[in-house]
């Protein structure tokens, strides 16, 4: 039997093999634990007791689907006479600023006749909801204790699938529970965790979320916020959902200056065309209507007095474009629609029949809840 030999050419340079303790000394392998230390005391309990009137118990799987997807089941603690409530719910929160205000989901603290803050030292503060915008579940808290631990905001759109990711919050009543992954996806629309009611472009992580994280950071290596807990799919294992932290400031200036948030509505309901839904269309003879595109955003439906409906825009026109900027699908109208100013006229692009058509638009606020999110 032959020994094989190996050749080595004088012009080929052996590469080196660093030694493995060389290379874990320059990893910091405790970053997860830096993280925790360094945020840990800004991330609060939220308490919130509403009052409600009593009704019979549900039947499994009669609950709301919606409140079963995000967080805020509350059970009844005490029936008092049969004729009133009081129901508890627990969630996260996360201090942002010195002024003693909290952001928090808006399904956490909803409806709450009182809310209490208990902060990591174990003390409990009275809070105060000071604003809700349910469109994006995102809400703020205010406690009169000033100068307490706060965190520090990164920027969510420079996050990148396969980055760290680092939760922490009181799931199930744990407090102070940390759990860690990665950032496995983001831009997921509401519908597609099936929030449709919601304008968020969701994070995607791996990083395990429990019922009772709602409101807590989700964090990126260096310790700084990137994004709000907020939901999972029920059903499934490593898939949480959290709002970017840039969309949740931007709702929480406004809650804190105003009390509440105003979002651009033109009064449509809208549906991602496909080529089986084109030719079940062209092939309707009570449709009268003839698509020529296989892609692009079909407005099913268009809400009478709205903006849309004053500028034209009819059932089964496609949307080409809003405010000059190039839309396919429906989130991707949400968002463009989102961006428009309340009040100032923008020019939106349809195809109809073949032929495209360019109508001015006037958003106004939409009302609370819209069943139509645009």
């Amino acid at each position: 039997e032959q020994v094989p030999t190996t050749l080595e050419s004088p012009a080929v340079a052996t590469p080196k093999v660093a030694n493995s303790s060389s290379i874990l000394a320059t990893v910091n392998t405790n970053f997860i634990t830096n993280v925790v230390d360094k945020v840990g005391p800004a991330v609060v309990r939220i308490n919130a007791s509403t009052t409600v009137a009593a009704r019979p118990a549900m039947a499994d799987g009669e609950e709301d689907p919606l409140f079963r997807r995000f967080f805020g089941n509350r059970a009844p603690q005490s029936g008092g006479s049969g004729e009133r409530e009081i129901r508890q719910g627990t969630g996260s929160g996360f201090i942002i600023n010195n002024n003693g205000q909290i952001m928090t989901n808006a399904h956490v603290v909803s409806g709450a006749t009182k809310v209490t803050v208990t902060l990591k030292d174990g003390r409990t503060i009275d809070g105060k909801v000071i604003g809700i915008d349910r469109v994006t579940d995102v809400a703020i808290v205010q406690i009169a204790d000033r100068n307490l631990p706060s965190i520090q905001i990164g920027d969510s759109d420079k996050i990148k699938p396969g980055e760290w990711a680092i939760a922490i919050g009181n799931p199930l009543g744990l407090d102070n529970t940390v759990t860690a992954g990665i950032i496995s996806g983001t831009g997921r629309s509401s519908a597609d965790i099936g929030a449709a009611d919601k304008r968020v472009n969701f994070i995607q992580t791996d990083a395990a979320i429990n019922p009772g994280n709602s409101g807590g950071p989700l964090l990126n290596a260096a310790g700084q916020v990137i994004g709000v807990n907020t939901a999972i799919l029920r059903g499934t294992q490593g898939l949480g959902f959290a709002i970017p932290i840039n969309t949740a400031q931007r709702i929480a200036s406004q809650l804190i200056a105003t009390g509440k948030v105003d979002h651009p509505f033109l009064g449509i309901q809208m549906i991602d065309l496909t080529p089986q839904l084109k030719n079940r269309i062209n092939n309707d003879p009570n449709a009268n209507l003839k698509i020529d595109v296989d892609r692009g955003t079909l407005i099913a439906r268009v809400v009478r007095q709205s903006p849309a409906a004053i500028a034209g825009i009819k059932s089964g026109d496609i949307i080409e474009s809003v405010g000059g900027k190039k839309v396919q699908t429906v989130n991707e109208v949400q968002q463009a629609v989102e961006t428009t100013k309340i009040g100032t006229s923008i020019s939106v692009q349809v195809r109809r029949n073949g032929q495209t058509l360019s109508l001015n638009v006037t958003p106004v606020a939409a009302p609370p809840m819209a069943a139509a999110p645009e």
